[in-house]
């Protein structure tokens, strides 16, 4: 008995297809490994049941150490080497908040990238094996797990579903 994993695409018109297509896989006991949108669409998020993504926490996160670190920054330049003009004070507050706040919106640019670079899967070097470029324009594409005693009938399902047209790829 051969336990390789097939992955059948199946590619669809509408995102109204794609989503009926989905909950009848899923009823059917199939793994929907991924789906591949021309658009970002929160109704195919939800009926895959993706957890909300975790990138804008990297996001808060570098803002606030880029916050304190601008300022820290400000606060020890002006009282490592004073600048006294005036009698005014070493640490002046609103010019140390401009530049906390260019600290606050660098780093949380790089949190942003680190978090998408971590958390998308950029680096995974499967991620275009079983892609179809014509999910980039028009189309939506299913990916769905099977066993290959199981792949006739998925591929069936697949036409009863309104599928266009299906591929079959070897995981």
């Amino acid at each position: 008995m051969n336990t390789d994993a097939i992955i059948v695409t199946g590619l669809y018109n509408t995102q109204e297809e794609t989503l009926a297509a989905v909950e009848k896989i899923q009823e059917k006991g199939f793994e929907v490994a991924e789906v591949h949108s021309p658009i970002p669409s929160d109704a195919l998020a939800q009926a895959l049941g993706r957890k909300k993504s975790k990138i804008g926490w990297f996001t808060l996160i570098g803002g606030i150490i880029g916050f304190f670190s601008g300022f820290s920054l400000a606060v020890f330049t002006s009282t490592r080497w004073d600048l006294i003009v005036s009698g005014k004070p070493i640490i002046s507050w609103i010019p140390f908040f401009v530049i906390a706040f260019e600290f606050t919106i660098l780093f949380a640019v790089l949190g942003n990238v680190l978090g998408i670079v971590t958390q998308v899967g950029l680096l995974d070097p499967d991620y275009e094996k079983n892609y179809d470029p014509e999910c980039s324009g028009s189309m939506y594409g299913i990916e769905v797990a099977s066993t290959p005693e199981d792949a006739d009938s998925l591929r069936d399902l697949l036409d009863h579903t309104g599928s266009i047209k299906k591929q079959r790829e070897t995981k």
